[in-house]
């Protein structure tokens, strides 16, 4: 459903008090339209309308809501992006979870990751949602004025900066997407999108003095601008973030939608670090050293499908854990790709050297770019980066394409060729300017 004026732009309908200024925006409706046009509009007794909370007094509010929204769904776009791309793999009994691993997922028929809360694999949804949020708070912070608003630029700043990285996963994740009821767009067309927010975010930032928030837009504008193939204007945005800096996703105990979905899951055995990154070793002066970047325990048992060897991530600790959205690592590594030769031999040692790491040394421009590679698979790991890696840089899948899936574990089917999740019937067919 669309909850007021959000793609001229909401539907009217109502929320509980509950929710407060969390305002439930999808990209489609998944209601009849005469539902949408009649349904909505009686108001039950413990329901208020949204327009009476879309006040300059509550634009805190509505601007935390948002950034609520994107926390919720960066954590389970980990998890699903995480084995996608290898990182974790599946370790339940459930079939209907088994696609996101096997990478075949079907539109049509495998519906966890198009409408599903961001507490049960769902990804399409709450990334809209966390867009559709922020997109609402910047504009009516846009229509309201200094007088009306404390801090407002730096408000418009937050709001811009967090529906820019909705956008970021939007366009990383999904082969095709839209916005607000819009046209079928391109992972570039979404990208471009995004580095609209995060100007708007910088400019906004500035005004404000605010130099988290843009520190966050120059890195979320560099990533934006990379995707799309602007290294120079990448490389440019990357150098402006200073060191040591990082933006986090937070989380609570409770409620649990506010878990680190990425522990909760893992710990939970519903999934197992992939193989590929068990044991991972670096080359050092005496021969191969643990790479603390990619910290994993086996945990001695099997996830709950029984059968599934159960490995355990430790970059997040616990279900409080935060999770980086933006970074100077990150910043650095586009440099790094960007730039190549020895500046990137030198940021990969920086890198290496915080992690207590043998140092990297070579003149080969193929062995430096391979090792920049693979520094993004390493550092990043579990950051919900490594998916779009595979496939703007066309790595190998991992597992192989066309093996069979989890034979051991007797789980059917083979491995796909999936490098992005396909765009859910939920939008293609309830979307007038899609259809199909």
């Amino acid at each position: 459903m669309k909850l007021t004026r959000l793609a001229r732009k909401m539907t009217r309908a109502t929320m509980t008090t509950g929710q407060l200024i969390t305002i439930l925006v999808l990209s489609t409706p998944v209601l009849s339209c005469n539902l949408l046009d009649k349904g909505l509009e009686a108001t039950a007794p413990d329901k208020i309308e949204t327009s009476t909370l879309e006040i300059p007094a509550n634009a805190g509010l509505i601007v935390n809501s948002a950034i609520g929204n994107f926390e919720c769904a960066l954590k389970a776009y980990v998890v699903d992006a995480a084995m996608a791309s290898g990182e974790f793999m599946d370790a339940t009994p459930t079939a209907a979870n088994w696609a996101f691993d096997r990478r075949d997922t079907d539109a049509t028929a495998d519906t966890r990751y198009a409408t599903n809360g961001c507490d049960a694999y769902g990804i399409y949804t709450p990334i809209q949602v966390a867009r559709g949020t922020a997109d609402r708070a910047l504009e009516l912070l846009q229509g309201w004025t200094d007088a009306q608003v404390a801090n407002r630029q730096d408000l418009i700043a937050k709001a811009a900066a967090y529906a820019g990285y909705s956008r970021i996963l939007l366009g990383e994740g999904f082969c095709e997407a839209a916005i607000d009821l819009g046209p079928k767009l391109t992972s570039i067309d979404v990208f471009a999108s995004a580095e609209t927010m995060f100007t708007t975010a910088i400019t906004a930032a500035q005004a404000a003095g605010d130099q988290q928030i843009l520190n966050m837009a120059y890195v979320g504008r560099a990533r934006a601008r990379l995707n799309q193939g602007n290294k120079a204007g990448a490389a440019s945005d990357a150098a402006l973030v200073p060191s040591g800096f990082v933006i986090n996703a937070t989380s609570e105990n409770t409620p649990t939608i506010r878990q680190n979905r990425i522990q909760t899951f893992n710990q939970s055995r519903l999934v197992s670090v992939g193989v590929t990154y068990r044991n991972m070793t670096v080359a050092g002066p005496s021969g191969p050293v643990p790479d603390t970047r990619v910290a994993v325990t086996n945990a001695g048992e099997n996830g709950s499908d029984n059968r599934t060897p159960l490995y355990i991530q430790t970059k997040y600790a616990t279900s409080t854990s935060t999770i980086p959205i933006a970074s100077y690592k990150e910043a650095q590594l586009i440099i790094a790709e960007v730039q190549q030769g020895q500046t990137a031999v030198n940021i990969i040692n920086s890198l290496r050297a915080a992690a207590g790491l043998p140092a990297f040394s070579s003149t080969d421009p193929t062995a430096i770019a391979n090792e920049v590679t693979e520094a993004r698979k390493r550092e990043l790991f579990l950051e919900g980066q490594h998916l779009y890696d595979v496939r703007r840089l066309n790595l190998p899948l991992d597992p192989v394409a066309g093996i069979p899936y989890s034979t051991v574990y007797l789980k059917g089917g083979n491995y796909g060729t999936e490098r992005c999740f396909p765009l859910p019937d939920v939008e293609r067919l309830n979307n007038p300017n899609i259809g199909g």
